[in-house]
Order: structure tokens, then C-alpha cells, then sequence
């Protein structure tokens, strides 16, 4: 079985080829009902048709925008005529703006740099919609309501949500049910024509209201999925974004953006409105989401036009929002994005399978069964001679025999097996929500449990993220400055001229900003390492605004992974230029050729000072410190805008230290993947001593594990790299491209599944390449989350472990399910066919299949698909990337307890009726006793499949309601039936011995299960 579901039953957990997932869409030729069972997997046909959609889309708005470009450029400048005169609408007058909504989509989306500089460029635009460029729009409730109904919300057209009568019509789309459903309306009418109003018709109404609890049962269960599934895409549609408001900048849903606001854009953050640029540096726009065109595009002040949906490459700037919603081509694209859903994960496919092998089995039994029984009656009146004549009993009879059979097929074919899946996911992720993870794709959860290898960013995921300086060495003093009044105390020591070049680096050459909030409180906005810097600056006495306003910005390199630095140009206030640089300390200090000595004179770098730096750097990064440099360089040449900043040829101002505390708990975390087969490796940016201190304190680096630098492991021929990458433990002062080849080589290679973490831009490829990404929730980028298949939301290593646990948690749980499923089905089966083989009738009825068929498929799976994770989970080995699903211990507990009960239901029908001194015309005592046993031996195999592997089946028990909960009202309904529903369930009410003796029968399965259990496979 293992090997057909390994070449047909196949996919990745992620980018899988089309070939391979209509390949097992073709194979799976029994099934029951297609909405229900491919509900939760992709529509290829609806996908490509969408494709298709977006494709012209997209190529309809390239052909656009260059040919605005090319009439730009043709037209060479400012126009040459004046554009139409263009008249406001009444009502965008009366509520106060000068410019409509249709005007402001075609100035951006056309890039139409004339009819915008018609209105007065982006100031008068911004005049227009009553906003302002400094301070964005007024914060009045009623003016933005105003503004809201003449503009419009930004948020997109989405899909009705699905009520629950959906979901009933969809399981009654059920083929097996809807032939049971013919059956029981011709048994009505054939059973009240024979024996009159209400006892022919009880047969019909028992099968009516089986179905009938079928359906709401299973509509329930898919409905409550549901709901989950929602709440989870509203928790992934929390993105926010810095908003200047009433001169106040803050955080804020991009769902609440309107015309006139102004956002604050930086290196992977994701445009959420269409807009135009109005102030920043180097900003390279990613427009391939619209146009298809993979080269960035250049914004500025002469290309002013930023797009919703497309994402920035590199730079930051200041935005104002000109359209929104589904009045931008992102909007109107967007809705087909989602068309044709998402890759169904493996274990949906691979139970897709085993529900396919087993219907067939079915389905086999299922004719034979029925050929069987029509066979018997057929012979016995061939024998009594009245084959041509048949009275209403006997068709009765012949029609029991066709709703046997196809209820065998109902309990047979596994439906709810890749549902199960779906609803163990939908439990887990909604779990997962509550311990700070967001899963953005079904199948990361799944592949999480099966994960052999981590690698972790450093900074903020194995640290807290909170950063102070607490060591510097300028002037080529080092000194502790773990506060303010030892940094003041410093200041104090330094000289004036190099304490005003400190702060003119540290204010000047920043990402961050130093603010006043709306409580009149002083806030530091930026990374946590820009704050650090901001924060030393300004307890050494220095004023941010005052600093900002004393010289001019002429250029900015913003710090990006793969240079490992910043580096801006200012327009000094006696008219020169100077460069400001800082980033990895040995890089930048490998730029310095001077140095700012102890009495702030500038002179030549020698070898005892660059000496005395580096034993610096080296002593900070052994203190698991970060270290960075700051530089400068008056530029006597000039600078031009188009050119780069130099690289070589800076005076070193100083090394800071920055303390960045290693997270509670990661130790144990660390400990905890280590016993689970896991290996953690580090893969940061950092200085390499810093590195492996931190990850010593973490107990991820060990005597023989390897701790390399990105620049020696990309020098590393491919025999070299498969010989020490499975000893690699720590990789520092790595590239977005290292970290990417390293995980390729992982899977590839060394068949490992790889987890990866990231926070910025440029690690895109590496989660996309990784079996599971893992964004950063608070430090990543949209663009990382976007590539990401799980988001975390505390940026904390133990909540990576964490989803580990549910992964595992997950998988275990589909196993447990598929294995009582199997088990019932087996039993099921061989119980009917070889009864109506050797004794000419079923013993369980059609009404009693499907009561059978809802306790194996939709209660079984809210019972076991949602025991939630032991610590335990984390002492096993991983399954890895092949592992075979339906292991040998699975077989060995299917096939002991089904031969168990098996041999149990044959007794009871051969030796029931000397058993029970029971009459040989109370038939139906003896029916109820086998259906009874039937159920309890299913119930006690539920208990016993808790644990697959532990005798000790009821530990957590209590803990897990569901499942508690699932258990009681099967007991209570089975009770009902036997003693209750005797008529519509063909049942008998039992005794007290007989009902003690059930549940016996079906106890006694536990401790055959526990003796299994000792069984080696």
C-alpha cells in the first residue's frame, strides 16, 4: 500500500507540479461525494482560468504604463499644452475636496505625470483632499467619514461567507446516501401498501432519519471548520503600517487608510494603497505582483507613482494615499489571486488514497454481499417452485438486500479520512493562534511534525530584541556606558569635537526617528538596533530635531543584509559634504584608513590602533555583545546623487557594544529539539564571536559542532560542503544567499526537512526554498511574512518549538484516527459478507450501518483528531521527509483488534441464541446483542487508540472534553436506539445481563489491545 500511495499519492508540502496533483485526482475514481471530499483542496481547472485572468490583466496594465512612460518621455518635460479643464463632481465639493476619486486613479494608475502636475503636483494634490504632506489628515471622525463615503475603504471584494445551510445541501450531495434515501421512499410506499399507516412505513423513516442525522452531523462538524478557518483568515489580515496623523505618526490597520494619509514605507513593506511619493531615498519598487515585470522600478519626485500590491526592494519613503479598495488595479486583481484555493497538503492526498484503495475493496464486498443475498432468496424460491411470482415481503427483502449493500459502501468507502485531516488542522491552527502562531498554509502544519532540522535567526527569535548599548569604545577609550549617568559621565571625558561627530553620526545616520506621541511622551520609532544607537545619543546630551536640522540630507543608503551597512551624505552647514557610514564593525572598520584618537584629533590608522580596535571588537562579541562601527568621511570631490557612497577612505569615530539578552526559555527549547531529533543551527548576520557566544548560551553550539562565516563556507567546494554542513551548527556574518544554499542542500542533499526562520526582505528565497518558513511577527517584513508558511508572532524560538509539538500533534492524531477507522471498516466488512455468505442475511441493517458509519467518520474524528499535544511527542524521533504513514504498529493494532472482534460477532452469531437461551424466532434480541457488542467494541477501540504505542490509554483523558464528550453522547444515543427506536432500527429492547454482557465483549478489547502493545513490530 505504502509503495502505491508513494507513486501516485505524492506531493510536496508546498509547489507541487500540476502534473502531480491531478495525477492523484485521476485515481480516485470511488467517491461518495466530490463537494464534500475535494471541498479543501485546489480547483485546477478555476486556477489556470484565473491564471489566464491575471496574465491579461497584467499585461493589459504593463502595455499601459509603458505606454505612458514612452508619451513621457516623448513629450520630453513639462507639457507642451495645456491639459482639459477638469470639473469637480457636486457632491466631492460639498464635502469639502477639490478632486474625485476617478481623477486621482488615473493620475497614479496612468502614471500620468501631466494631468498631475495640472493639479499642482503632489502638493496640490494634497491641498485638494484637504490633507497636508507634513502632517497628513486632520483626526475629526466626521471629516473622515466624509472622506470615506466620497473615496471609498481599502479593503477588496471578498467571498460570501458560506451559511450552514450550504454545508447541508453538500452533504446530502452524498451518492450513497441519495440511493439509500430512493430506498427508503420505495420501502414507504411498498411497506404502508402491504401493512397500512405507521407500521409498514417504519423501515422507510428509520433509513430517512439516519440520513437525516448523518447529514446534520456532518454538516455541523464542516460548518464549525469553518468558522475556525475564517477567524484565522481575519488574524492574517492584521497588517499595519506607520501613519502620519494630525502631525502624530503611528501604527495603524491598513484597512483603515484613506486619501490624503501619509505612510511611512521601508525595505520589505508591502505599498497597501495606490499613492505618490513624496519624499525618501533609493526607493526601488518590486512591480512584478502587477505588471509581471521582474525589474525594479525607480520612485522619486520625477517617477512619483507608487502602486497598491507591489512591494519596496529597497529605500524608504513617505507616501501619500491617493486611491483605495477595489478602486486600485491591486483590488481588482486580488480576487483572482485566491481563485482555484490552496495545494492540498500530503496527508490530505495520501488519505485521499487510502480512502480510494479501501472504497474499491468496498465496493467489491459491497457487490458480492448483495450478488450473496439475492442469490439465497433467488434459490429458495427456485426450490419452492414460486420464482415467477413475488409477493411485497420478498421485494421488501430484495430491497433490504440492495440498502445493505450500498450502506457497506457508506461505511466502506473512508470519506471522512481526508476530511479528518482538515478538521485536525482546522483544531490545530486555531490552537496554535492562542500559543502566538499564525499558520498561513494548511500543509506547514503538518510538515512542522515531521521537521529534522531548524535554523534560527539570532536576533529577536533566540534574543528578546530589546537592545542598549552597554559598552563603547570612541576615541579609542572603552568604557561601559550601562545607563545614563555613565554614559554622561563619558561624554564628559571625550572631547567636544568628537562627542559632536558621535551624535551627528547616531542622529543623522539612522533609520530610526526620535518622536512626540499623542500623550506629549518622548517615543523612539525604529529597529531595535537603531533605537539602541538613538537611545545612547540621546543620554550623552544630544538633541535628535536640532541635529536633523543643523545639516541636510543629500543621499541615503538604507542598512540592507547583503552590505551589512548604512550610509548617508550630509550637506554640512558651511556647504561641504560629509559621508556618514556604520554596520558590521570589521567591515566598516575595514573601510577606515583614520582614526578619531583620545585627544579628537584625526590620524592615521597604524597597525597598534587597528589592533587595539579588532582586540576590541573581539572582547565586545565574547560578551555576546553586537558590534557595530561608526564612521565618516568629508567628501572634498563632491557627491552625486547617482553615485554610490564610497566605500573606503572613513575616519573611525568609535565600536559600540549592544546588549541583546538571550530569551527566557530558549535554552530548555533547544534542549527540548535536541532530545526530539531536531538539530537548531544559528544562521545570523552577526560577528562570529558574538554568534558563538549566544549560541553556547543557548546550547545550540556543542564541542563538535562547527561555527563558519558566510564568506569562508561560500568559498567551499561541493565535496567539502557535504562534509561539513551536517556538522554545522552556528553560521555568522551570512548573506540571505547563504542561508539559502545551506537549507537547498539540507533537503537535497541530506534529505532533511528543513524549518527556517526570517525577518527580512531578502530571506524570501530561503523561506520559500525551506519546508516550512517562518516569519518574524514583530521584526519581519511583509514581504518575508508573505513568502512565510507560519507566522510567529512573538518572535520567540520556544513558540517555533511549540509548533513543532502541534505538527507532531497532528500527525499523530490522523494516525490514530485513520488506524480506528480501519479497524471499524475491516470488521464491518468481513462481518457482513461472510455472514450473508454462510447464513443468508446481515446482521447489521442499514439503519444500524449508518449510526456505525457516523461513529467512525465524523464523531471519530472530533474525538481523536483533536487530542491535543504531550510533552511526550518531543521524546520521539521525527518521521522525516519519508516515513511511512501507516506504520507497522498501525497494522499490528488494526489487524489484533479486528481479528478480536471479528471472531467475537461469529460466535455471538453462531452460538448467540445457546449463549443468551434465547428462542430460535427471537432473532431480532440476538441482531440487537451483535449490533450492541459492534458499537462497544468500537467505543473501547477509540479509548485504546489514544495511544498507539502506551498500554496506559487514559492518561489526559479528562483534559480532552471533546473527546470526553464525543464518548458520553454515543453511549447515551446507542442506549436510545436499543431502547427506545426499536421499530425504526430494527432492535430489541436488551436486559440488564445482556447489556452488561456488551460492554464486556467491547472492554475486553483494551487489554487485548494493551497485550498488542507488547507486541515488537
Amino acid at each position: 500500500m505504502e509503495r502505491f500511495l508513494g507513486e501516485n499519492f505524492e506531493v510536496k508540502s508546498k509547489n507541487s507540479s500540476e502534473e502531480a496533483l491531478q495525477r492523484w485526482r485521476n485515481l480516485c475514481s470511488v467517491v461518495k461525494n466530490p463537494k464534500r471530499r475535494f471541498r479543501h483542496t485546489a480547483n485546477l481547472s478555476k486556477r489556470e482560468e484565473a491564471a489566464s485572468m491575471r496574465k491579461t490583466n497584467q499585461e493589459k496594465f504593463r502595455i499601459a504604463v509603458l505606454v505612458s512612460k514612452a508619451a513621457l518621455q516623448f513629450i520630453g518635460g513639462p507639457p507642451t499644452q495645456t491639459p482639459g479643464e477638469y470639473f469637480v463632481p457636486d457632491e466631492v465639493k460639498a464635502a469639502g475636496f477639490q478632486i474625485c476619486a476617478k481623477e486621482l486613479g488615473s493620475i497614479v494608475e496612468g502614471h500620468d505625470i501631466k494631468k498631475l502636475n495640472s493639479h499642482g503636483g503632489v502638493n496640490g494634490v494634497a491641498e485638494k483632499l484637504s490633507a497636508s504632506v507634513t502632517n497628513g489628515l486632520p483626526a475629526d471622525e466626521t471629516l473622515l467619514r466624509k472622506r470615506q463615503e466620497i473615496y471609498g475603504i481599502n479593503e477588496f471584494a471578498e467571498a460570501e461567507a458560506r451559511s450552514f445551510w450550504v454545508f447541508v445541501m453538500e452533504s446530502l450531495q452524498d451518492m450513497t446516501l441519495m440511493i439509500l434515501g430512493i430506498c427508503a421512499f420505495v420501502s414507504l410506499i411498498v411497506g404502508i401498501a402491504m401493512e397500512g399507516w405507521p407500521k409498514g412505513a417504519h423501515d422507510g423513516l428509520g433509513i430517512v432519519a439516519s440520513i437525516l442525522l448523518v447529514v446534520f452531523v456532518t454538516a455541523t462538524s464542516d460548518y464549525r471548520q469553518s468558522l475556525q478557518f475564517r477567524d484565522l483568515d481575519k488574524e492574517k489580515k492584521k497588517i499595519t503600517i506607520h501613519v502620519t496623523r494630525s502631525g502624530y505618526r503611528q501604527k495603524m490597520s491598513i484597512y483603515k487608510l484613506l486619501p490624503g494619509d501619509i505612510i511611512h514605507l521601508g525595505i520589505g513593506d508591502q505599498v497597501p494603497a495606490d499613492g505618490l511619493f513624496v519624499s525618501g531615498f533609493s526607493v526601488l519598487i518590486d512591480e512584478s505582483s502587477l505588471t509581471g515585470e521582474s525589474e525594479p522600478v525607480m520612485v522619486s519626485a520625477d517617477n512619483p507613482f507608487l502602486l497598491s500590491g507591489t512591494k519596496v526592494q529597497d529605500g524608504s519613503c513617505k507616501m501619500m494615499v491617493t486611491t483605495v479598495g477595489m478602486r486600485t488595479q491591486w483590488g481588482k486583481l486580488l480576487a483572482t489571486l485566491t481563485q482555484g484555493g490552496d495545494d492540498e497538503t500530503p496527508l490530505q492526498v495520501k488519505l485521499n488514497g487510502v480512502a480510494t484503495i479501501i472504497g474499491k475493496i468496498g465496493l467489491f464486498f459491497a457487490i458480492i454481499t448483495f450478488a450473496v443475498l439475492v442469490n439465497g432468496l433467488l434459490t429458495r424460491k427456485w426450490h419452492e417452485g414460486s420464482y415467477l411470482s413475488w409477493s411485497g415481503e420478498e421485494a421488501l427483502q430484495m430491497l433490504e438486500y440492495f440498502a445493505v449493500a450500498v450502506t457497506i459502501v457508506v461505511v466502506a468507502v473512508p470519506e471522512g479520512l481526508p476530511l479528518a485531516v482538515t478538521l485536525s488542522l482546522a483544531f490545530a491552527m486555531k490552537k496554535m493562534m492562542n500559543d502566538k502562531a499564525l499558520v498561513r498554509h494548511l500543509a506547514a502544519c503538518e510538515t512542522m511534525g515531521s521537521a529534522t532540522s531548524i535554523c534560527s535567526d539570532k536576533t529577536g527569535t533566540l534574543t528578546t530584541n530589546h537592545m542598549t548599548v552597554v559598552k563603547s569604545c570612541i576615541c579609542m577609550k572603552v568604557k561601559e556606558v550601562n545607563g545614563p549617568v555613565e554614559a554622561s559621565s563619558f561624554c564628559a571625558e571625550l572631547p567636544d569635537s568628537a562627542v559632536k561627530l558621535l551624535l551627528q553620526s547616531i542622529f543623522n545616520n539612522t533609520g530610526g526617528e526620535v518622536v512626540t506621541n499623542k500623550e506629549g511622551k518622548r517615543e523612539i520609532l525604529g529597529s531595535p538596533t537603531e533605537t539602541a544607537l538613538l537611545e545612547f545619543g540621546l543620554s550623552l546630551g544630544g538633541d535628535f530635531h536640532a541635529e536633523r536640522l543643523a545639516s541636510n540630507l543629500v543621499k541615503v543608503e538604507p542598512f540592507n543584509s547583503t552590505k551589512k551597512r548604512m550610509g548617508v551624505v550630509l550637506e554640512l552647514p558651511d556647504g561641504g559634504l560629509r559621508a556618514h557610514s556604520k554596520g558590521a564593525s570589521e567591515i566598516v572598520l575595514a573601510a577606515c584608513d583614520k582614526v578619531v584618537n583620545s585627544n579628537g584629533e584625526v590620524v592615521p590608522l597604524d597597525e597598534k590602533s587597528l589592533d587595539h580596535l579588532k582586540v576590541t571588537i573581539d572582547e565586545f562579541a565574547s560578551e555576546a555583545l553586537r558590534t557595530l562601527c561608526l564612521a565618516y568621511m568629508d567628501m572634498e570631490n563632491g557627491c552625486s546623487p547617482d553615485n554610490p557612497i564610497p566605500v573606503v577612505g572613513y575616519t573611525c569615530i568609535g565600536i559600540v557594544g549592544i546588549k541583546d539578552p538571550v530569551r527566557p526559555g530558549v535554552k530548555e527549547s533547544v534542549a527540548i529539539c535536541r532530545s526530539a531529533g531536531i538539530t537548531v543551527r544559528m544562521v545570523t548576520g552577526d560577528n562570529i564571536n558574538t554568534a558563538k557566544a549566544i549560541a553556547r548560551e543557548c546550547g545550540i553550539l556543542t564541542d563538535d559542532g562547527i561555527a563558519i562565516e558566510g564568506p569562508d563556507f561560500r568559498e567551499k567546494k561541493l565535496e567539502e560542503l557535504h562534509e561539513i554542513i551536517p556538522k554545522i551548527q552556528v553560521m555568522a556574518r551570512s548573506s540571505p544567499l547563504d542561508k539559502h544554499t545551506l537549507v537547498r542542500h539540507l533537503r537535497t542533499t541530506f534529505k532533511e526537512v528543513v524549518a527556517v526562520t526570517g525577518d527580512g526582505t531578502n530571506d524570501a528565497p530561503a523561506l520559500h526554498e525551506a519546508d516550512i518558513g517562518l516569519a518574524m511577527g514583530i521584526a519581519g517584513t511583509e514581504v518575508a511574512k508573505e513568502s512565510a508558511d507560519v507566522i510567529i508572532l512573538d518572535d520567540n524560538f520556544s513558540t517555533i518549538v511549540t509548533v513543532a509539538k502541534w505538527g507532531r500533534s497532528v500527525y499523530i492524531n490522523i494516525q490514530k484516527f485513520v488506524q480506528f477507522q480501519l479497524t471499524v471498516n475491516i470488521v464491518a466488512l468481513v462481518v457482513n459478507f461472510s455472514s450473508a455468505c454462510l447464513t443468508g442475511n446481515a446482521p447489521l441493517t442499514a439503519v444500524q450501518l449508518l449510526w456505525v458509519n457516523m461513529i467512525m467518520d465524523t464523531l471519530g474524528a472530533l474525538a481523536l483528531a483533536t487530542e491535543p499535544p504531550t510533552d511526550e511527542l518531543m521524546k520521539r524521533t521525527p518521521v522525516g521527509r519519508h516515513g511511512n504513514f501507516i506504520s507497522n504498529v498501525m497494522w499490528r493494532n488494526i489487524l489484533g483488534q479486528s481479528f478480536y472482534q471479528f471472531i467475537v460477532i461469529w460466535i455471538l452469531q453462531l452460538k448467540g441464541s445457546l449463549i443468551f437461551g434465547l428462542e430460535d424466532s427471537d432473532s431480532l434480541t440476538l441482531n440487537t446483542i451483535i449490533f450492541n457488542s459492534f458499537v462497544f467494541c468500537q467505543l473501547f477501540n477509540e479509548i485504546s487508540s489514544r495511544n498507539m504505542e502506551e498500554i496506559n490509554v487514559l492518561k489526559g483523558i479528562l483534559d480532552n472534553y471533546v473527546f470526553v464528550a464525543v464518548i458520553s453522547c454515543t453511549v447515551l444515543f446507542q442506549f436510545i436506539i436499543v431502547e427506545y427506536l426499536g421499530t425504526f432500527a430494527n432492535t430489541a429492547p436488551l436486559s440488564f445481563s445482556q447489556w452488561f454482557f456488551c460492554i464486556w465483549i467491547g472492554f475486553l478489547g483494551m487489554p487485548i489491545a494493551a497485550i498488542l502493545k507488547l507486541v515488537r513490530v
